[in-house]
């Protein structure tokens, strides 16, 4: 981009090292988001991804209504497929199907649909550069110019300097270490790619199935993508062995046990305290870099997309601020936008966790047999209604939510790590 929006300051210390009004570490949903909303205003951003596009990501790649609203305008959506039917079952029992007229969620591959999104993103005026692993960020020292200035140190030595950054570098951030994101919930997620013969992908065409799992909080899913089925586990960190028994009997259970997985891979989601902070000076977090994700679902690409949006517009705010109060007001206003939105959301989804984890049976029986429960499900999953605005709305949902599920304690930093945990995500 042209630096037609440059201060004179700016033009001055390109001069000497060119300093992006924004630098956006991490090329996912989030990140992409951030980059496409600051470009499109107009600024000077820089993309760092650290591996080659395009990457495999563990996922579900359920692209629910919030996720569809979030995109940039004349984003196609590369669906696999449409989802109109969900089947249900606690721990392999009490199967049922429901369906619906019209399309639910659709189902994408990560890898493809990040790409698109960064190429959104580059069109808008946003310059991609990979293979770059940040080592740390610098807000003082003799690597920043100014005050109004951020050293990106990458791997190797290099330094850029940026006006904002944006932290969307996942849930292992070393921007979110920056920032000093606090989680409160750690689960793991294990998930396995695999490829069927045609027809078995036609018995899966459209239908996908969620499993209410064996460990508390614990659910599977399988997701249908044309000639692949994705199939996958989640529960709470510090059960490593039971989730990879349960990934293992889940897939024997489905009949799926005799094809080969083409990929293999796990992954540990975080969900932020209530009291994380979002920025630190000149830098935000945002997605899963932030620990923003829904914590019953553990859903994260409409928080990610959402969130990296809001990111990018209030990052070209502070690129603007020239001093710390302004720079503070405006990662303020930032925080506050993620809280009255996301944050609402997230504070209801810490009930319905509680609430399922202590009562998985009576949601399933809610979905499978209660015409509103179901109703509501599929709003959301469409985008007409939030899961804080069904609660808001709906005082039988809150007096259910209040009965089975009190709102839960503050909880602590989580435990320590479960080697087995460990074990799975390499594997």
């Amino acid at each position: 981009m042209s630096g037609e929006n440059s201060s004179a300051d700016d033009v001055q210390a390109d001069d000497v090292q060119r300093v992006w009004d924004v630098v956006v570490v991490g090329a996912g949903p989030a990140g992409a988001s951030a980059a496409y909303a600051a470009a499109v205003a107009g600024r000077r951003v820089l993309l760092l991804e650290k591996a080659e596009l395009p990457r495999y990501k563990t996922c579900g790649g359920g692209i629910i209504g919030p996720s569809r609203d979030a995109l940039p305008p004349g984003f196609e959506l590369p669906f696999k497929d449409r989802v109109h039917a969900v089947t249900f079952s606690n721990n392999g029992r009490f199967t049922r199907t429901r369906r619906s007229k019209q399309m639910m969620f659709g189902l994408i591959n990560r890898p493809e649909f990040d790409q698109q999104l960064v190429e959104h993103a580059q069109k808008a005026g946003a310059e991609l550069r990979t293979g770059a692993a940040v080592q740390r960020v610098e807000q003082h020292g003799s690597a920043v110019p100014d005050r109004r200035t951020v050293a990106v140190v990458l791997q190797g030595g290099e330094t850029l300097l940026a006006h904002a950054v944006v932290g969307a570098d996942g849930s292992a951030s070393r921007i979110g270490a920056h920032v000093g994101v606090k989680v409160d919930q750690v689960d793991l997620g294990l998930e396995a790619e695999i490829p069927v013969p045609e027809t078995v992908a036609e018995d899966w065409k459209g239908r996908v199935l969620i499993d209410w799992g064996p460990m508390p909080g614990s659910y599977g899913w399988v997701f249908p993508k044309g000639d692949t089925l994705t199939v996958g586990v989640i529960s709470a960190r510090g059960e490593g062995a039971a989730t990879k028994r349960y990934l293992e009997d889940f897939i024997a259970r489905l009949g799926l046990a005799g094809f080969e997985p083409s990929i293999s891979s796990g992954h540990l989601t975080r969900c932020r305290a209530d009291d994380s902070p979002l920025s630190r000076g000149r830098v935000l977090v945002c997605g899963d870099a932030a620990g923003l994700l829904e914590p019953w679902t553990r859903e994260g690409i409409s928080f990610a997309l959402r969130s990296g949006r809001l990111a990018g517009e209030w990052a070209v705010r502070i690129a603007e601020a020239h001093d710390a109060v302004d720079t503070r007001r405006q990662a303020l206003n930032y925080a506050f936008a993620v809280k009255a939105g996301l944050g609402v959301e997230m504070s209801v989804g810490k009930r319905m966790l509680a609430a399922f984890e202590r009562r998985p049976g009576l949601f399933h029986a809610a979905l499978t047999g209660f015409r509103p429960a179901w109703r509501a499900f599929k709003e959301i999953t469409q985008g007409r209604t939030t899961l804080g605005e069904l609660i808001r709305s709906h005082p039988l949902a809150q007096r259910a939510l209040t009965a089975f599920g009190p709102e839960p304690a503050a909880k602590g930093q989580p435990p320590a790590e479960d080697p087995a945990d460990e074990e799975a995500v390499t594997s």
